[in-house]
């Protein structure tokens, strides 16, 4: 590897703060909080974090400059393979671009001594952002939003399994909420402290339906924060686990028979002058106003075209069947746990619509970002809501199936110009490439199941 530079030089206009130097008082802060070490992190096209070790000596220049990163970055498959014909590989000459720190994102990393972390976006140049980066559709998104006067209050739910070192489930049994599982053993403890510290405000934490499955819930916020919260949350538990002695994840369908694990994705506009929730009507039918019933059906008719975005693997659509407290079809209900979109019409302020298809394995600034392209073209086109169906959504027939595979999902979005538009083409054009190269490696593969099935009988 080539040694960098650490530069030094003039200051984004992001980076000024009331006229004053907003990176020196970074600093300052850093060297007051005694930090020896700065992770500088990227969320991938998978959420998963990429992040080089910064000295404090050398996080000024950093911040200042940009961090050297491998350009092709967010063109990497989930095995870290460079797909080819993305446009960011041999297409750049495997070129390096630069990420800068957020300075609002700073977080404490509580399990390291002297150690913090900030959230980066990538760029080109100085003038120049990577548009194909997932916090970068969101905040984008977030902004047209913004343009139509809302801001967005957004929180995501995970179910995970905590596993031993070798992947087994360290108990046995259903035992939702069950007191002994709850904290079985006391590394969970030591988790839910590790996550509070790194600025995630646990409200609670109990073991979930299947055997050795924990579902950790933390407070909703508005804008990217709510995103960059998941985003360091799944992450922080992965590593704080395997510091532990145990295997965390958040795989849709780890084992057969067992529950899967979801990501309930919570959301609500706000009007940005009144600070009012948005979809909250007391006059209307259940407390929602016109914009909540919009929003709604705008999710309804470009959910196809989200599935690749909140179930962006093959094992995804093993989780979505009936009877499974997972949605199985494109639905949307009042306190409907069977529905893609669960209404909590609480008549008050907390009314707000719990999009419950996504996958835990899901990027969260794409689940926030898909969930919300949908919404504001329902507003936009000034959707009519259809009736929600008596009973649970999941028994009703007549209701339209989720796409079955990841490749059904993938056309659905090719054939959806208007999520495309939203999205960005060139980010879904990015995505789609990725998942397609995934795709074909995944179909390539010889299972043990088909070995065990048909070699001995033919």
């Amino acid at each position: 590897m080539v040694m960098e530079m650490v530069p030094t030089g003039e200051l984004r206009e992001d980076q000024q703060v009331n006229g004053g130097d907003a990176i020196a008082q970074f600093i300052a802060q850093l060297k007051e909080q005694k930090i020896e070490y700065v992770r500088f992190e990227l969320p991938d096209l998978h959420g998963v974090s990429r992040l080089k070790v910064i000295p404090i000596d050398k996080v000024e220049g950093y911040t200042r400059k940009g961090l050297n990163f491998y350009g092709g970055t967010l063109a990497l498959d989930t095995a870290s393979m460079v797909v080819p014909n993305s446009g960011y590989h041999s297409e750049r000459k495997y070129r390096d671009h630069l990420i800068f720190p957020d300075l609002d994102s700073l977080t404490p990393v509580p399990w390291l001594d002297n150690t913090a972390k900030v959230i980066c976006d990538p760029y080109w140049s100085r003038e120049e952002p990577l548009t194909v980066a997932p916090r970068y559709v969101l905040k984008t998104l977030l902004q047209k939003a913004a343009d139509l006067g809302f801001d967005v209050m957004m929180g995501h739910e995970f179910e995970f399994y905590l596993l031993t070192a070798e992947k087994k489930p360290i108990f046995d049994g259903l035992h939702i909420f069950n007191h002994i599982r709850n904290q079985y053993v006391p590394e969970i403890d030591q988790i839910l402290e590790y996550l509070r510290g790194s600025g995630v405000d646990i409200i609670t934490h109990n073991c979930e339906y299947a055997p050795s499955q924990f579902e950790i819930n933390y407070g909703a916020s508005k804008g990217i924060l709510g995103a960059d919260k998941a985003f360091t949350f799944k992450n922080a538990v992965k590593e704080v686990a395997h510091r532990l002695g145990y295997h965390a994840t958040f795989m849709s369908k780890p084992f057969a028979g067992m529950s899967g694990s979801c990501c309930h994705f919570h959301l609500s506009l706000w009007d940005r002058n009144t600070d009012a929730n948005v979809f909250l009507d007391p006059t209307a039918e259940h407390g929602l106003s016109k914009t909540a019933r919009a929003f709604i059906q705008g999710i309804l008719d470009h959910a196809p075209a989200m599935l690749p975005f909140i179930g962006p693997t093959p094992n995804c659509y093993r989780r979505l069947k009936p009877h499974t407290f997972a949605p199985s079809n494109i639905s949307w209900g009042i306190e409907d746990r069977s529905a893609m979109i669960r209404v909590k019409a609480t008549g008050d302020e907390g009314t707000h619509l719990e999009m419950r298809a996504a996958s835990a394995i899901s990027n969260p600034y794409l689940t926030a970002a898909a969930t919300l392209a949908a919404g504001l073209l329902g507003i936009q086109n000034e959707r009519e809501l259809q009736p929600m169906v008596d009973g649970p959504s999941e028994d009703d027939p007549s209701l339209p199936k989720f796409p079955q595979t990841l490749d059904a999902a993938l056309e659905a979005l090719a054939a959806d110009s208007e999520m495309q538009a939203m999205l960005g083409q060139d980010f879904c054009n990015l995505f789609s490439t990725v998942k397609q190269f995934e795709l074909a490696r995944f179909h390539d593969h010889l299972t043990d199941w088909e070995t065990n099935e048909y070699m001995d009988v033919y």
